[in-house]
């Protein structure tokens, strides 16, 4: 097993060819300039444009930082699992299920201990029966790509139709008005909660990456702005999200929590963005740790995974 140090070859892998690339790219270019500053030596950046992309010789673990569509589905682990390389994050099987919606709500499901909104599936060319207000899905896209939040019912084929540019299969789920949190969990131990205020809207695509869409984009509160007992419960809802995902290393854990302090579980991260403005990045600050440390931790914990 290889032990991390400031020499460990390293190949620093961003881009991908799913509709979260430039996000991938932004990732990427801060953890690369973060580990140059924590004083690694041997950080290689790879630009990745298709599936199972050239790996250098030597290199010791493979620092993944593709959102979305192969980076963040099983499907570049696995590769990487082939080829023998360590990388970092959720393993292959971990990543495949959280990366579908819809196999991820059975995991929660069948844990038992996951608060998690009702839903339903859905093919692309028919309506929900979930009554308004309901929220349409793609199942494996991430970066809340075409995601459709629906108030009125004449609103639907519309909102479907929009979904069902990404997927012929859509989860619909109810509805849940409430605070939108997320909570970062690193090596089992979750974070401090922060609370996101979309300026406008939820927190959809445009929203979250504003330098990219031009939007009003969204302001943060870490620690949250709630009580001690409704973060306990939130932090308790998300561990237990991750724990029935078996997710490894690090996640970060979508939670609405309702006006009366219930907590709704809506999906997992394994791949979550990571430049020093990022979620979870805040929510690390929060306990002390630095951007870079944080970097430095999650190659750290992942190269000690027993992968396969």
């Amino acid at each position: 097993m290889t032990t991390l140090s400031k020499n460990t070859a390293i190949a620093l892998l961003m881009g991908g060819p799913g509709s979260e690339r430039e996000v991938s790219l932004t990732s990427g270019k801060a953890v690369l300039e973060a580990l140059q500053a924590e004083g690694f030596t041997r950080v290689t950046p790879i630009i990745v444009d298709h599936e199972r992309p050239a790996i250098p010789a030597g290199t010791e673990l493979c620092y993944n930082m593709i959102h979305g569509t192969y980076g963040e589905d099983g499907g570049l682990q696995s590769y990487l699992e082939e080829l023998g390389i360590p990388y970092t994050g959720a393993g292959s099987a971990t990543s495949r299920l959280c990366f579908d919606k819809v196999l991820t709500k059975r995991a929660f499901f069948a844990a038992g201990n996951v608060p998690t909104p009702r839903d339903e599936v859905i093919s692309s060319n028919q309506l929900p029966g979930i009554p308004v207000p309901c929220v349409i899905k793609p199942p494996r896209e991430g970066s809340s790509v075409g995601v459709q939040v629906v108030r009125k019912a004449e609103d639907l084929p519309a909102a479907v139709a929009e979904a069902g540019k990404y997927a012929k299969e859509l989860l619909v789920e109810e509805y849940i008005e409430g605070k939108e949190l997320t909570v970062a969990i690193l090596d089992g131990t979750p974070l401090p909660v922060v609370h996101i205020c979309p300026r406008e809207g939820f927190y959809d695509y445009r929203n979250k990456y504003p330098s990219l869409t031009g939007a009003v984009g969204s302001d943060y509160i870490c620690p949250a702005d709630i009580t001690p007992e409704e973060t306990e419960r939130v932090q308790q809802a998300a561990l237990a999200a991750y724990r029935a995902a078996g997710v490894e290393v690090y996640g970060r854990v979508d939670v609405l929590l309702t006006a009366d302090g219930r907590p709704y579980v809506l999906e997992i991260n394994t791949i979550p963005g990571m430049t020093s403005a990022s979620l979870f990045p805040k929510a690390a600050a929060a306990v002390g740790i630095s951007f870079g440390e944080l970097c430095a931790r999650i190659a750290e914990l992942s190269l000690r995974q027993q992968r396969g």
